[in-house]
């Protein structure tokens, strides 16, 4: 009797879970074709089935009438209504759309230590890049901040030389805007910097980069003044496969790319690589050639459905010439016009290059506890090494100028050098008859740098949810100069404090960085190391409803600085700075596709090293007085729509940023500008300046159709100085105090960093399954000409530099092989109509935007 209940209760089961059967095929909506490996789910239950390699599906139901959810990464979720009719339903083709802001399929691995703005009911203002459109835009002989250009308040200036673009976000440059790999900061311990170039190869290795403007949803103690920008590398990839490229470009530019991945094998390995090679005999200007390659290697593990690990190693050897910002005279007479460039007997040389190689490592382990807690983890290291060479002595000798009598210099005249070296000899003696001669030499910047992030995240509840962590840093930083080429000189001297002459020469090129550098005794002009140790704490706590939410973040850091000059033989006291920040915010959806929100944040922010050790005098010679920390109140206010095929944003901020201290270098020409011979350096010192950044943003998405989206954006501050500042002038070779003055006036100064009214517009559109074309416009106006805040209001107001708008195009055509394989051909042009004009300016003079561009490319996936 019991095996007889049991039988037909069983059968029962069997009936009631085997109501039917759903099929149907799912599609591309932008690409047209069909999706392998999407998840068709019956809703409210676990019951679900995979799409096979052409998309089509079976899934055995449990209701005669509900609907399936579909799901795959990058796209937006679809619900589909099914009716059965005889036990069956044919729901035919189900297009799914591509979804940038969906994030959380895309990262692997780090789940708990990339701060995403979806990571958090409470929203901030963000925009996403999806790994399709860094694809599409940003292969090649362009750097990763393309894809980043058609953000609300953000202004990238292209410079000249490949990697030296700069990236600003709200009125703040780089230096204040915190840039995260997997969770890894990448600003400089030092000085905030970030060097694109060091990064040549991240957009191939890039699954998505989220713009999160302001407040953002970091955890960690970072310089995210203006925000934070998180880009997510790729793991071991699950699924095998590869694609090989072959890329060209304006001005000879090439490069071949090939990557492979292994797929996860049943004992939970997998493994990827790819490696590329780059060269360019230039990028726009004159002089601007470039050579590099690129790696990666990831190796993921998951031992259980608990545990995840991979391990990444990636880097980008570069070099390249580099243009520095022109006079207005130079730019209007030629704006490709390089002075720092010249040829030899090898080819084209520049006395300006830039050489660096940073090999970068972690390791992520991702640990899920139970169903409420998880652990995630990332230890990372990069180890730096090379420059930049610069010219040393003063024996330059140029070729005549093509102009005549114009603004234009000739090009460097190597020949001309080595023969008045050959007279003078020995160089170095900056009094002697001859001169000191002229040498190359290379400013190099080795660092060590090693660090951890850790994150534990539980659910107290349902609505309640908290997370700690630790940020662990350790960085030593070493910087010296050498020579790079005597040009025929017997040796360097008068350079040292123990008047040693120096003969060795070292090449500056990205691979003999990692090894071949200068030892202590044949270094010059300067030698000293600094160490930056790093610890913080952060926490968050959040509650969320149906429709509220409301969050409270906050951390503490400590850090110490210490420098040791070797030519001084003197080592600095050891600094030790405390900081913290404490944001929080409060959400309301008003309904499923209305939320509005309000955040609020207050930074006491340790100053950067550079800002703790003095310009003038010994390299470990603090400031005095000492520098205190900087402090950062912000506060803005948005409002979020999303419904269907349509998405809106509109955010307001405020940022003021007080008691910032600026420490920079400028040349007095001791009032005699056409005589170099008795120029000198001065060290300029700035405290008490408070910057008040406010502004607003709105930026839309639309999917027309099947076949076009539109995005579009418009934002506008008022970037201002407020306030007195004082400011100290030292020569930087006596030592000696030039000036100090109290209560300069600052106030409604503009800021200059970047163009404060920017707007845009962006297509694409699929013209056939195979051919798509896409096009953006981008608009700038309200820039000034470089601000110093060292001068006082009364005496000078900045220019307004002429507002002008740049376009691109790209087309795209995939040719589909069968069996998984296709051949993608892919061109992009930039600046389509060949504006030139200024886009940007420093304390040197100006930069102007790029002429028109191009490239093209032909990629085989297999």
């Amino acid at each position: 009797m019991r095996k007889l209940l049991l039988l037909v209760l069983l059968l029962g089961g069997f009936t009631a879970f085997s109501q039917g059967i759903v099929t149907g095929v799912i599609m591309d909506s932008d690409m047209g074709g069909p999706l392998s490996g999407a998840n068709v789910i019956e809703t409210g239950t676990t019951n679900g089935a995979i799409s096979d390699l052409d998309g089509n599906f079976t899934l055995n139901v449990t209701s005669n009438s509900g609907t399936v959810t579909v799901s795959y990464l990058g796209y937006t979720n679809k619900k589909v209504s099914y009716t059965l009719s005889g036990g069956k339903a044919n729901l035919g083709s189900i297009s799914v759309v591509p979804d940038a802001d969906s994030l959380g399929e895309v990262i692997i691995v780090g789940t708990g230590v990339i701060d995403l703005a979806e990571g958090r009911r409470t929203p901030v203002a963000v925009s996403t890049i999806s790994a399709a459109e860094i694809q599409d835009r940003v292969v090649g002989n362009v750097e990763i901040t393309e894809a980043l250009k058609n953000t609300p308040s953000v202004h990238i200036s292209g410079q000249s030389g490949f990697g030296d673009s700069q990236f600003y976000l709200r009125g703040f440059d780089q230096t204040n805007i915190a840039v995260l790999l997997n969770g890894q900061p990448i600003n400089g311990m030092e000085d905030g910097k970030v060097y694109w170039s060091n990064w040549a190869g991240i957009a191939d290795i890039a699954n998505a980069i989220q713009v999160q403007r302001g407040l953002g949803a970091s955890k960690l103690a970072i310089s995210s003044v203006g925000g934070t920008t998180n880009i997510v590398m790729k793991a071991a990839d699950r699924k095998e496969g590869g694609f090989a490229r072959f890329l060209g470009a304006n001005d000879s530019y090439a490069k071949g790319t090939i990557a492979y991945n292994t797929g996860k094998n049943e004992k939970g390995w997998a493994f990827s690589a790819l490696v590329d090679y780059w060269q360019a005999h230039r990028k726009w200007a004159k002089g601007t050639y470039g050579q590099g390659q690129n790696y990666f290697f990831a190796v993921g593990y998951e031992p259980n459905e608990k545990h995840s690990f991979n391990f990444l190693l990636t880097g980008a050897p570069q070099l390249h010439g580099q243009k520095w910002s022109q006079s207005k005279e130079i730019i209007e007479a030629d704006p490709k016009y390089n002075q720092h460039w010249g040829y030899t007997e090898d080819g084209i040389e520049s006395e300006r290059q830039n050489y660096y190689h940073k090999p970068v490592m972690n390791l992520n382990w991702d640990w899920t506890m139970s169903e409420k807690s998880e652990l995630s983890t990332v230890l990372y290291a990069s180890w730096g090494r090379g420059g930049g060479t610069g010219d040393r002595g003063n024996g330059r000798k140029r070729t005549e100028d093509p102009d005549g009598d114009g603004p234009l210099g000739g090009q460097i005249d190597y020949d001309a050098i080595a023969a008045n070296n050959a007279i003078v000899g020995l160089g170095g003696d900056y009094g002697a008859d001859n001169g000191a001669g002229y040498i190359r030499r290379s400013s190099v910047n080795n660092h060590q740098w090693y660090g951890v992030v850790s994150n534990f995240n539980h659910d107290i509840t349902e609505n309640l949810k908290f997370n700690v962590g630790v940020d662990g840093r350790m960085y030593t930083g070493d910087h010296f100069r050498q020579v790079t080429d005597l040009y025929g000189l017997s040796g360097w001297s008068n350079d040292r404090p123990d008047d040693a002459i120096v003969t060795a020469t070292f090449d500056a090129t990205p691979w003999a960085a990692l090894t071949s550098y200068a030892d202590e005794g044949d270094r010059i002009n300067y030698d000293y190391s600094e160490d930056i140790n790093y610890v913080g704490g952060f926490g968050q706590l959040e509650y969320a409803s149906d429709n509220f939410s409301t969050f409270f973040q906050g951390s503490v850091s400590s850090q110490s600085y210490q420098r040791e000059d070797r030519f001084e033989n003197k080592t600095s006291e050891k600094v030790s700075r405390s900081g913290y920040n404490l944001k929080g915010g409060i959400s309301y959806t008003i309904e499923e596709s209305s939320t509005i929100f309000l955040n609020g944040g207050y930074y006491s922010r340790q100053p950067y090293l550079d800002n703790i050790f003095a310009f003038n005098g010994s390299n470990a010679d603090l400031i005095s007085p000492e520098v205190d920390n900087e402090i950062i109140r912000s506060f803005e206010a948005g409002y979020h729509y999303k419904i269907n095929r349509f998405s809106a944003n509109f955010n307001a901020y405020v940022t003021d940023w007080t008691n910032r201290t600026i420490t920079n270098l400028d040349t007095n020409d001791n009032g005699t500008p056409d005589d170099d011979t008795d120029d000198f350096d001065m060290s300029i010192l700035q405290r008490g300046i408070r910057q008040y950044h406010s502004g607003a943003e709105f930026d839309i998405a639309y999917r027309a159709t099947d076949w076009l989206t539109l995005t579009s954006y418009i934002s506008g501050g008022s970037w201002v100085y407020k306030g007195e500042s004082s400011v100290d002038i030292y020569n930087v070779d006596t030592n000696q105090l030039i000036s100090s003055e109290e209560g300069v006036d600052r106030n409604g100064v503009k800021v200059s960093s970047a163009p404060q009214f920017t707007t845009g517009l962006r297509a694409k559109a699929r013209i056939t399954s195979a051919l798509s074309v896409d096009g953006n416009i981008n608009y700038r106006a309200g820039h000034y000409e470089f601000t110093d805040p060292s001068t006082p209001a009364s005496d000078y107001q900045p220019r307004q530099l002429s507002p002008y708008s740049i376009t691109d195009f790209g087309l795209s055509y995939e040719f589909n092989l069968g069996g998984g394989n296709d051949l993608t051909f892919r061109g992009n042009l930039y600046n389509a109509f060949d504006y030139i004009g200024l886009q940007n300016t420093d304390a040197f003079g100006y930069y102007t935007e790029n002429g028109r561009t191009y490239n093209a490319s032909v990629k085989y996936n297999f």
